[in-house]
């Protein structure tokens, strides 16, 4: 194992570069007090929006004002205390920032119910009006939540109890970032390294299958020694969502999520639905990579390890950023160009430091160029990663070059589509670049039908755990250690069962995904995979049209509904047409991919 990085050892031009965003803490801590300050200025507006034009126009300008500089303070916060978990300086600035913006939140949680209040047509005036231009979809969104929105106390009390709602996942993002020990776990070479989430991914790839089982065994185990806890910690995120679920009138916790998106619940149901249908061509995939592998019985431990093709992919952050370019010329010229910024502008964190947050993300505020975290592995995965963040990065660029910054916000259910999308145009990329190399193209198709796996079957799986979970405790169940682990062995009974054997250490996975800490987001991995499908197949048909539908997409951040925004990119995932398409193409790489191993080497 490649010995342990710290801040202090790492170059710094493998690390980002947040003086974009402040020149020092001293210049947070400056910025902060004047949003303190501030923050008074937008509850003293309260009683004033009946005064006309002028008066809305204000408390809208100060409000995204607020917005933008709160945006800033939280993210510096948020990724210093990224860069090690374990410097209690960057965990107090966080908590300060989450209660600054709790605080500015409820002084101006009047505005909704009080635009609300304004007589009939007013509002809708307003819309038309070009003075509104950067407002105008954030009035129609206020529009449409009118049924749930709460007289002006009301909200400004649940404005004061979201960083109570919130206490939850601070609570396990600390746990599992910081506090929890998973011990030490054997290498291939015999020697023992200390096991951590980021690292899991790495074992579970090993060849040597005592190896995989090892790590998986002691991941598993290890948040199972704090499972009562971790079962405490998950129930009151639930609570807290059925909390503001009935508080606003909902029916269920999804619906309340799923409204704020214009997305209907038939969207969520279908995809489960779908899924559902092609699971039969998951496990005849399985059974497939069972037979590369010579086993006579696969566990789940099993499923993450590649086969030996004897094609590698073993790049350093530099050559996977060129990969990353060179994967993602179809998009143009200048995409490509503006891309190019981002290892020598220091956009990215790039390598596993000591203490550093695990996983990888991308963000953004509108004053600066984007921002991605990595904790890049010269791995298959790890390219294929930066090129998901990427995705993730330009998205966040091209909206807010072209949006307001009231507008240039896009929701999650867009947020995977252009990521997953790089992530497909980086596949294709390499099996052409790569054709007639029988084993680089098991090897690759081998890694996409990995990825369709983890994203459009897996997510699948977590969104209906979330969902059973959620209408447990809608019903009046106590969500418990061992209600969620026998649910979620279940579920790993349906998806996984036709192939693999199912051990019981699984029951216990639902505990390190941190995603179930944000309700109701990981469904939109899958859709978002789906929808990539679409969009890639056409940009790499040389379509023009479609381009530049893709490309006009990226620049809409949150000016429109999310799904009208997929229809302008050219796909509609209102029906479950482009779920069904995705999977038939899954069912076709299947088919190829066998078609490859029967070939004589």
């Amino acid at each position: 194992m490649e010995m342990e990085l710290t801040r202090a050892t790492v170059d710094p031009k493998y690390t980002w570069d947040l003086t974009r965003i402040y020149e020092s803490d001293e210049a947070w801590e400056k910025a902060f007090a004047e949003v303190k300050e501030q923050g008074d200025a937008i509850g003293k507006l309260a009683g004033t929006l009946a005064g006309g034009k002028e008066a809305v126009l204000t408390a809208l300008r100060l409000e995204d004002e607020l917005g933008l500089k709160l945006s800033c303070i939280y993210t510096y916060a948020m990724m210093k205390q990224n860069e090690d978990t374990t410097v209690g300086q960057y965990q107090a600035m966080l908590g300060r920032a989450a209660s600054l913006a709790n605080e500015v939140m409820a002084k101006g949680a009047f505005l909704t119910p009080e635009l609300l209040s304004l007589e009939d047509g007013v509002l809708e005036s307003y819309i038309a009006d070009p003075d509104f231009a950067d407002f105008d979809a954030s009035l129609k969104k206020t529009l449409r939540l009118k049924p749930h929105t709460l007289s002006a106390r009301e909200e400004q009390l649940l404005a004061m109890a979201g960083e109570v709602c919130g206490a939850s996942e601070n609570a396990y993002d600390m746990l599992t970032d910081a506090d929890m020990d998973l011990g030490k776990t054997r290498g291939e070479d015999g020697k023992k390294v200390k096991l951590t989430d980021v690292r899991l991914l790495s074992f579970l790839g090993s060849r040597d299958r005592a190896v995989r089982k090892a790590a998986y065994t002691n991941v598993m185990n290890g948040y199972n020694k704090l499972g009562n806890a971790i079962a405490a910690m998950y129930a009151g995120q639930v609570k807290g969502d059925i909390f503001n679920s009935r508080a606003r009138g909902y029916s269920s916790c999804r619906e309340s999520y799923l409204y704020r998106d214009s997305v209907s619940e038939d969207v969520y149901d279908s995809l489960i639905d779908a899924v559902h249908g092609g699971v039969d061509t998951l496990s005849e995939y399985l059974r497939i990579k069972k037979e590369q592998l010579g086993l006579s019985v696969m566990h789940l431990y099993d499923m993450y390890v590649g086969v030996d093709t004897g094609f590698e992919i073993s790049m350093d952050i530099d050559e996977a950023f060129e990969t990353f370019l060179e994967a993602v010329k179809p998009l143009g010229e200048d995409y490509v160009a503006d891309a190019s910024r981002a290892l020598p502008d220091r956009w990215i964190d790039c390598y596993e430091t000591k203490n550093k947050r695990g996983g990888a993300y991308s963000t953004s505020v509108h004053c600066a160029a984007p921002y991605v975290l990595l904790n890049h592995k010269k791995t298959y995965d790890g390219l294929s990663t930066l090129c998901h963040e990427m995705g993730h990065a330009m998205h966040s660029f091209y909206s807010n070059k072209h949006q307001p910054s009231a507008k240039a916000d896009y929701t999650i259910f867009v947020a995977e589509v252009a990521s997953t999308c790089n992530e497909i145009l980086l596949s294709e990329y390499l099996m052409k670049k790569y054709e007639g190399n029988r084993a680089a193209q098991i090897m690759l198709i081998g890694h996409l039908l990995e990825h369709f796996r983890t994203t459009v079957f897996r997510q699948t799986m977590f969104a209906e755990f979330e969902h059973k979970a959620h209408k447990m405790a809608e019903n009046g169940e106590t969500l418990t250690r061992d209600s969620l682990c026998a649910m979620y062995y279940d579920l790993n009974k349906l998806y996984y069962g036709g192939a693999c054997k199912v051990d019981k250490e699984v029951s216990y996975e639902w505990m390190r995904i941190p995603h179930f800490y944000s309700s109701f987001y990981v469904y939109k991995y899958a859709t978002g995979f789906c929808a990539a499908v679409a969009l890639a197949r056409g940009i790499l048909s040389g379509d023009a049209e479609k381009l530049a539908s893709y490309r006009k997409f990226l620049t809409l951040g949150g000016s429109m509904p999310p799904i009208e925004e997929l229809k302008v990119a050219g796909v509609d995932m209102s029906t479950p047409q482009p779920v069904c398409e995705a999977l038939d193409y899954f069912a076709e790489l299947v088919l190829q991919y066998r078609e490859l191993l029967s070939q004589e080497d």
